[in-house]
C-alpha cells in the first residue's frame, strides 16, 4: 500500500514539474487562447482527483446478513470449566480443534474478520473459543501463548492464542474446520488456563 502511494505521488510530482517548467511558459504565451488554458486546467484537476481517489484505502469488510457471527466475549475466568481434549473431525467442533468464524472487532461491532479460533469447550450449541492471531507482536504479550504453525494457516505462519478473553461462537457461524491442534500444544494452552484463569 505504501509503495502504491509513493508511486502515485511520484506520478503527481512528475506531472506538477512538467506543468510548472514546460507548460507554465506556454501557458503564459497562450493566455489569450482560453480554450487551451481551460483544457490544461481541466486536465490538471482530473489527474489530481484521480490520484486522490486511488490513494484512499478501502474500508474493512462489513458484516453482512446471513450466518450468525461471533460477537460476544467474556473474561476467561468467568467461563472457567473443565478442559477436555477431544478433537474429532466429525462435522461438530470439539475441544482441541481450530475452526474459522467471523469475529466482530471489539472497537467496532459493525465490522469484523474471518479468523481461526481454538475450541476449548462447549455450552450446548455455543462453542467456547480462544482467538488466534499470526501477528508477531503477541510473542511478548503475557495474555497470549505461542502455538507454532499448523494447517489452520495456509501460509504456515506462527500463531498465538489469546488467553484473557473467551469467545462465544455460535456453532452455525463456523465457516470451515481448520485443523486439530496437537495434544501437547493444547496442553500448553490448558496449563495456562488452569494456572491463571481457574479452569480445571
Amino acid at each position: 500500500m505504501a509503495s502504491a502511494r509513493k508511486s502515485q505521488w511520484k506520478t503527481f510530482q512528475r506531472f506538477a514539474e512538467n506543468l510548472v517548467f514546460n507548460e507554465g511558459p506556454k501557458l503564459v504565451r497562450q493566455i489569450q487562447n482560453t480554450q487551451n488554458t481551460l483544457r490544461t486546467i481541466q486536465q490538471a484537476v482530473k489527474v489530481t482527483a484521480n490520484i486522490m481517489v486511488s490513494a484512499v484505502p478501502s474500508p474493512p469488510a462489513e458484516i453482512t446478513a446471513g450466518r450468525p457471527v461471533t460477537s460476544t466475549s467474556f473474561p476467561t475466568a468467568q467461563r472457567a470449566r473443565k478442559l477436555v481434549y477431544a478433537p474429532d473431525l466429525d462435522g461438530r467442533a470439539d475441544p482441541g480443534e481450530i475452526v474459522w468464524t467471523w469475529v466482530v472487532y471489539e472497537d467496532d461491532p459493525t465490522r469484523g474478520k474471518d479468523r481461526p479460533v481454538l475450541v476449548v469447550g462447549r455450552d450446548r450449541s455455543v462453542l467456547l473459543g480462544l482467538m488466534l492471531s499470526s501477528r508477531e507482536h503477541h510473542a511478548n504479550d503475557r495474555d497470549w501463548v505461542g502455538i507454532g504453525s499448523g494447517d489452520w494457516d495456509y501460509e504456515g505462519k506462527q500463531s498465538w492464542v489469546r488467553l484473557d478473553r473467551v469467545l462465544d461462537v455460535p456453532e452455525e457461524s463456523i465457516r470451515r474446520e481448520g485443523a486439530i491442534l496437537a495434544r501437547e500444544t493444547f496442553e500448553l494452552v490448558a496449563a495456562r488456563l488452569r494456572a491463571e484463569y481457574s479452569w480445571r
